[in-house]
């Protein structure tokens, strides 16, 4: 009898299971975010850690994304005041909504703005030119800030995004760039405005209202920018970037069937990240300072520090203990250096997992000598080596 109630406790617990698995199955299934993008991935913007992705390492057309590393080098290398010439090459090219004409002027500012906004092609074309003097070698500074990233799957051709075989990139690349970027005041500035007018240097008192293509401004709580994008080759693409409760995330969208679905994909990402994603205090850059050797220099150290404060971002039921930081950092560097020049990284580990990186930047370092510079010139091979 013992026997038989054994039997029959097995077969019991065996059914109870395959009644209870498939509900446990469509719960889980349930919490991951819905969406009609082929691509697809959702980071936390301070550290980069990865929340949620779908097919993030696929290789697809980035459409106008393509203007946040356009936009990001324009920032960095032309001043704001200084005028851009509208060449005919960038008159003609394909989609312009901002109507530029060839022999036109627009500051960098102003034009970085429309192009970002309102993502016209041939404003791109003509940061490109201003910049390098041509599309191709303006491609290849593109692919150098790319490499300089970490963008290991991307490759650009042009400035703007229009489809070419080799022009590609993915999600994990692009939400790489797009936290790149939103580091910097003027592009995170640009890239939250609603609406806004552009304004020429020439033709003089001519100038245009302008409605940012990224129609969640103002719709979805904490929208804080980033970049359309739509080609019929690469289908909806949608950097989006919001912030909310401390916690700031950002969604990388490719391959969307529509234009509203890039959207819709977004929201439902977001959603999810806001659900799931919490920030609690880690290292502020004021308590951290680590010091490195210089040779070349009128000192023979320079101290070194968090480029911002690291805030954990703890995913439902983590814990923060289980979170470490280490440092990337050069044993010795040479001199100059601006204040603020980057030249390591904080790695922050979940369980001895990195899941993100904050930069570490040197004080300022003049060229110069001094003994104990010199000294470090001469043992080098044995401080890189301790």
């Amino acid at each position: 009898m013992r026997f038989f109630r054994k039997i029959l406790a097995g077969i019991l617990t065996v059914c109870l299971l395959s009644i209870q698995m498939p509900l446990a199955g469509a719960e889980d299934g349930e919490l991951e975010p819905q969406i009609k993008a082929r691509a697809a991935i959702l980071i936390e913007a301070s550290t980069g850690r990865v929340i949620w992705e779908k097919n993030a390492d696929e290789r697809h057309y980035p459409a106008s994304m393509t203007k946040i590393m356009t936009g990001i080098l324009g920032l960095e290398n032309i001043g704001p005041h200084t005028e851009i010439f509208i060449s005919p090459t960038a008159s003609t090219t394909e989609d312009c909504p901002l109507g530029i004409k060839a022999g036109q002027r627009l500051t960098a500012d102003e034009l970085l703005t429309g192009m970002l906004m309102v993502s016209d092609n041939g404003a791109a074309v003509a940061v490109a030119e201003h910049i390098d003097g041509n599309v191709a070698a303006f491609a290849t500074r593109m692919n150098q800030k790319a490499h300089e990233l970490g963008m290991k799957d991307t490759n650009f051709v042009n400035p703007n995004g229009l489809t070419n075989g080799n022009h590609y990139s993915t999600p994990r690349d692009m939400a790489k760039l797009a936290r790149y970027a939103m580091e910097n005041p003027k592009f995170r500035e640009i890239v939250g405005q609603k609406n806004g007018y552009i304004r020429w240097a020439f033709p003089a008192n001519h100038s245009l209202p302008v409605e940012n293509t990224n129609l969640l401004l103002g719709k979805y709580e904490g929208m804080t920018g980033i970049k359309t994008g739509w080609t019929q080759a690469s289908g909806g693409c949608l950097a989006a970037s919001a912030k909310r409760n401390g916690v700031e995330l950002i969604a990388i969208i490719m391959q969307a069937p529509t234009l509203d679905d890039r959207f819709t994909d977004a929201k439902a990402i977001l959603d999810y990240g806001f659900d799931h994603v919490k920030m609690v205090k880690g290292l502020s850059k004021d308590r951290v300072n680590r010091r490195v050797w210089v040779k070349g220099a009128k000192q023979a150290t320079a101290d070194v520090y968090l480029a911002s404060d690291i805030n954990y971002p703890l995913l439902n039921g983590e814990d923060a203990s289980h979170y470490t930081v280490t440092y990337d950092l050069p044993k010795v560097i040479e001199a100059p250096h601006k204040d603020g020049d980057v030249i390591g990284k904080a790695i922050i580990k979940y369980d001895g997992e990195q899941i993100g990186t904050v930069d570490m930047t040197v004080g300022k370092v003049d060229k110069g000598f001094s003994v104990g510079s010199w000294l470090v010139k001469i043992f080098e091979p044995l401080l890189v080596r301790s």
